[in-house]
């Protein structure tokens, strides 16, 4: 027999060639079952190229990604993201890797020694909001995809991909709404140091109260450094200090939300009149305030699927231009 073609392999599984020539220029349109067998049948008949295709096949099936995060149960949230991420990964044959790192910074600490291996193909970073860990994560040579980032780093100074909530706009939106309902003393709750999210959700809330000529009062708004450890302290402790309280509060998360009507709930003598709350992630965890507050709904089961996406396509296009991409969420109201 001659040199085998592409067109003996087609012809040895009644397909077409050019399903054979996709198989091999890894393009779409081909199952993962019919490209195995194709690379199968071409070892078997001894195309010279079936090896070295078979090689970056067994490559790809094991690849490992690290998902490089911060108190990883901490919230439904997280989980849920988390979860659907793996599975995404798992149904196109890469492995996902755990990578616990502290919620703070210590002169002890070093990134983990599986993140300087070469077992690692790229990561996901969520839920890491220490600016010196997030740097030290960031000088790593692998490719990199960000789940939110810190507001001390610009989008710029990031070496791979951003992923952020939009929150500049939807919080713009829901103070909006607050004040077409008449509300006009209106505060805002949350550490925008924490997190990028947090703050283009504060500049989204004034950019709305200066549009409506609606005066910002800094005794209704605790937007400074919260311990990510004492939040109901601390909330508890701002709101104890109140003279007079406002006609709404708007929150930088549900989370923060639950807290403010958890107080309320407890102190009702001290809460001069009704107040409104809002939030943003539309989480079911928080069953206080769930279902009866204007909040942001963010899918998270598409949230990780996206996530699965970045970084398979930054792992086979590292030298691709970074990507700020922003996901939408849908303003739920009660």
């Amino acid at each position: 027999m001659g040199k085998i073609t592409m067109q003996d392999i087609a012809d040895a599984l009644d397909i077409s060639r050019v399903t054979v020539s996709k198989a091999f220029n890894d393009q779409s349109g081909v199952s993962e079952t019919l490209r195995s067998q194709i690379f199968e049948k071409a070892k078997e008949l001894g195309y010279t190229k079936a090896n070295l295709h078979l090689n970056d096949t067994i490559q790809k099936k094991t690849r490992t990604i690290s998902l490089i995060v911060s108190r990883p149960d901490s919230a439904v949230f997280w989980t849920n993201i988390i979860h659907r991420m793996a599975q995404e990964l798992a149904e196109n044959n890469i492995n996902l890797l755990y990578t616990y790192i502290p919620s703070v910074y210590t002169k002890e600490f070093s990134l983990p020694p599986i993140l300087l291996s070469e077992n690692i193909s790229g990561a996901v970073v969520l839920n890491v909001y220490d600016t010196q860990i997030i740097k030290m994560i960031n000088n790593l040579s692998i490719p990199k995809v960000f789940l939110d980032s810190v507001p001390d780093l610009p989008n710029w100074t990031l070496d791979g991909d951003l992923l952020l909530l939009e929150g500049y706009r939807t919080e713009y939106n829901i103070t909006k709404a607050l004040i077409e309902k008449n509300h006009k003393k209106i505060g805002f709750l949350g550490d925008i140091h924490y997190a990028q999210t947090n703050l283009e959700r504060y500049r989204g809330y004034v950019a709305c109260m200066e549009e409506y000529h609606i005066p910002i009062l800094s005794q209704f708004c605790q937007t400074e450094s919260i311990g990510i450890f004492s939040y109901e302290e601390e909330l508890d402790a701002y709101l104890d200090s109140l003279i007079e309280w406002p006609d709404a509060f708007v929150c930088a998360s549900d989370y923060v939300a639950h807290f403010v009507q958890q107080y309320m709930d407890n102190n009702p003598k001290k809460i001069p009149h009704s107040v409104v709350l809002t939030g943003f992630d539309n989480s079911s965890e928080y069953t206080n305030v769930a279902g009866e507050i204007i909040t942001a709904n963010v899918s998270t089961g598409l949230l990780g699927k996206r996530l699965a996406m970045q970084i398979s396509f930054r792992t086979d296009h590292p030298n691709a231009p970074h990507e700020l991409i922003f996901i939408h969420p849908e303003i739920i109201f009660p």
